[in-house]
């Protein structure tokens, strides 16, 4: 084998190992999380507002049913932040009396949502979510939060559930 040939050679089983050995290393390193599930009991008491804090992108009170899974109450969140451990869930359920709620839920924008946002709203779901995106970019940002039932879909009786859950100033 001539000395061209013999380095070349070298050279791609090196190539081959650093790539291989970084493959491995990434796999190990990111191997997703073990699906994480909370049950409550179902009841009309456990519907309300959830609190959700920690290392989510978004913290705050958030709408949730005895349907919710975990995973759509940390989308409603925002996700999880990049350095967030999942391996170290907490849950904190206060009692009806507890005063962690006095200052209200954690408003929806409904002039800067997303649609995944505005989806996790009562009533709302996937196409009124993009409804109320479609209405104010035609319409332009809604100037109180009434006005959203001039979105179609949305009436008197599901705006009497999301009044309290928005907004349309910054908070």
């Amino acid at each position: 084998m001539s000395k061209f040939n013999w380095f070349w050679t070298v050279v791609m089983v090196l190539l081959i190992a650093v790539t291989v050995g970084g493959g491995l290393v990434v796999w190990a390193r990111y191997q997703a999380s073990p699906p994480l599930e909370i049950s409550l009991p179902q009841n009309e008491e456990n519907q309300g507002d959830i609190f959700i804090g920690g290392a989510v992108t978004n913290p705050g009170y958030y709408p949730y049913s005895d349907s919710d899974s975990l995973k759509a109450l940390i989308q409603a969140a925002g996700g999880t932040t990049d350095n967030a451990d999942l391996n170290e869930l907490q849950l904190y359920i206060p009692e009806t009396e507890s005063t962690e709620q006095e200052d209200g839920p954690q408003k929806v924008n409904i002039n800067r949502a997303e649609a995944w946002l505005l989806d996790a709203l009562p009533q709302i779901g996937p196409a009124r979510a993009q409804a109320i995106i479609d209405y104010r970019q035609e319409n332009g940002p809604f100037r109180s939060i009434d006005e959203i039932t001039n979105v179609e879909g949305i009436g008197p009786a599901t705006y009497e559930q999301i009044k309290g859950l928005i907004t349309v100033a910054d908070q």
